[in-house]
């Protein structure tokens, strides 16, 4: 993976943020949470980069080196991710949109 991935950069990004208030909403108990940073990384690049489906997303995480790299080696199951989208959409657009522009210069991706 190139040293400018957008993964690269995604990851970077959101371990300059503070999650906290997420970690408290977080999906999942005890052996079951997730870390709040890698699921949104994971669904912050979807976002960006077209894969919407917490199915794909998860698949993702088995079969594409930029959300192996986000995923950190782990496999978040797709219930997390779709928790995760349906409790922060508003977050996450704001968020992604944001981000995108800042790699780019452009308008993020299916946001018109």
């Amino acid at each position: 993976m190139n040293q400018d991935d957008l993964a690269r950069f995604i990851v970077e990004t959101v371990d300059q943020l503070d999650l906290s208030n997420w970690s408290r909403r977080n999906p999942g108990r005890g052996s079951e949470a997730y870390d709040p940073a890698t699921l949104l990384a994971i669904v912050v690049h979807g976002y960006t980069t077209g894969v919407f489906s917490s199915r794909k997303l998860d698949r993702a995480t088995y079969d594409s080196m930029a959300f192996r790299h986000l995923a950190a080696g782990s496999h978040s199951d797709r219930d997390s991710l779709a928790t995760v989208r349906q409790r922060f959409l508003d977050e996450l657009s704001v968020k992604a949109g944001g981000w995108w522009r800042l790699r780019t210069g452009a308008q993020c991706p299916g946001r018109g």
